[in-house]
């Protein structure tokens, strides 16, 4: 399948998982689908950024998670679609609460109109599994104005192991898993820094 026809995911429209998770209750309803229905497994998303030189890969990741988890090369911005609220443990959930980035959609049209990104170029965004993330931070995207925006569907790190010692381990596709160029090393031109410094 080429990596510029739609794909469509299978499933339901709303992901469970983020509402179920303790500390992220307080954010947005998660989901998998996007407006657009563009989605890219992240070795067609290499491909895309390979194909055509217009096209550019967002990361929405926390900047902590990057730092643990690694960094896809070829990313050209990286502005988190949630960050973990630091300041405020949650004794409860026994973890750091997940908040929205208010400064996602701003920081983004920043970036883009930085880099020249037009409204009909691929526009490829990237979480962690490919739902609660990029979904909608890809919709939030199209909501500017750009028409060809992608939610890599096995994200930066895959899907889960089922079976054996690593069940529940992402070693399935993904990013990372797929022998794609990555690196814990990451861009200082690229990574994202807080409006305020802080």
């Amino acid at each position: 399948m080429s990596v510029l026809m739609k794909r469509l995911l299978a499933g339901s429209v709303l992901a469970t998982a983020l509402a179920s998770t303790p500390g992220l209750a307080q954010e947005a309803d998660a989901y998998r689908e996007t407006r657009l229905g563009l989605y890219v497994s992240a070795v067609e998303a290499f491909e895309l950024l390979q194909e055509n030189e217009r096209a550019v890969l967002i990361d929405v990741r926390d900047p902590i998670e990057i730092k643990f988890t690694g960094f896809a090369e070829p990313t050209d911005i990286h502005v988190p679609w949630v960050l973990a609220d630091r300041g405020n443990f949650d004794d409860e959930a026994k973890t750091w609460p997940m908040v929205r980035n208010a400064d996602f959609e701003p920081r983004v049209k920043e970036r883009l109109e930085a880099l020249g990104v037009a409204e009909d170029d691929p526009i490829i965004v990237i979480c962690r599994s490919g739902s609660t993330r990029s979904a909608p931070g890809a919709d939030a995207i199209a909501e500017m104005g750009y028409r060809q925006v992608y939610s890599v569907s096995d994200g930066f790190e895959g899907s889960t192991l089922k079976e054996g010692d690593s069940r529940g381990v992402r070693a399935l596709n993904g990013w990372r898993n797929s022998g794609l160029p990555w690196s814990y090393e990451i861009d200082p031109g690229v990574a994202w820094r807080p409006a305020d410094g802080s």
